[in-house]
């Protein structure tokens, strides 16, 4: 994966840009389409073809850093998952836009009660994620318990990995049915800046075994979900990481009621 990623910068986007730029701009162009665009797709697919049969152990980042850890998954379609969550107290979080974005940038500041405040996006099977849940904690839009969920078909591991289709594929299946959905669960509990461009964002607890039993818990006490079972994920977060974490690679599974 790396040697052709190599091959394409080089020989494929270098050229282009090189006929049509000055040499410092073919540059600058080529390492903006190579770090922005054809790296992050490069280990994007390089992941998934590394975790195919198991879960992962990991979300990824718009520039693909590994993200917050992936440490539970339940079975059920969308309306199972939104009955769960409702039953439970929490509430879905908005898509993240414009307008979204700029009321959690203000609320966050002054620190106004925003209880659907959008979540960032993370990435897991070449796609941000399809849908996400918080429960605010002493009604502030800094500290908020929160989950991001990727829906996984259940018959995908049917398919045949050798078509080219299959790794390329990043849609959401159909989610009427029942499917797998591999959450991602944290605890924000304030105010940060990002390393390096200083932007403001929410500061994570780095126990997500606590965040991820939590939030078993929280179904459970409304018998939202079945049984627990620990799963292993497939590999352990590795240098890069964007946050630090403490975790026990294991996922709590549970199927959702009237899954």
């Amino acid at each position: 994966m790396s040697a052709a990623t190599v091959w394409i910068i080089a020989f494929v986007v270098f050229p282009v840009t090189d006929n049509h730029l000055p040499w410092f701009f073919a540059v600058a162009a080529t390492y903006g389409i190579a770090a922005y665009g054809v790296l992050p797709l490069a280990v994007r697919l390089g992941l998934k073809f590394a975790q195919s049969g198991h879960v992962p152990a990991y979300t990824l980042t718009g520039d693909s850093l590994p993200g917050d850890p992936v440490n539970l998954v339940l079975g059920g379609t969308l309306a199972d998952l939104r009955a769960a969550f409702t039953r439970a107290g929490w509430v879905e979080a908005e898509a993240l836009g414009l307008a979204t974005g700029w009321r959690m940038v203000t609320s966050f500041v002054f620190n106004r009660p925003y209880p659907t405040a959008p979540f960032s996006k993370l990435f897991l099977f070449g796609r941000g994620q399809d849908i996400g849940f918080q429960k605010a904690i002493d009604n502030s839009p800094r500290k908020r318990h929160h989950v991001r969920f990727w829906a996984l078909s259940i018959a995908e591991a049917r398919e045949d990995r050798t078509s080219l289709a299959f790794w390329l594929n990043q849609a959401r299946p159909d989610v009427a049915a029942p499917v797998y959905w591999v959450g991602a669960a944290t605890r924000d509990t304030g105010f940060a800046l990002t390393r390096l461009t200083f932007k403001v964002t929410h500061a994570t607890d780095a126990d997500t075994n606590a965040e991820r039993d939590f939030v078993l818990g929280e179904l459970a006490a409304v018998e939202a979900i079945g049984a627990v079972q620990k799963l292993a994920a497939g590999e352990t977060v590795g240098r890069g990481k964007v946050n630090h974490y403490v975790t026990d690679g294991e996922l709590g599974a549970a199927p959702l009621v009237g899954a």
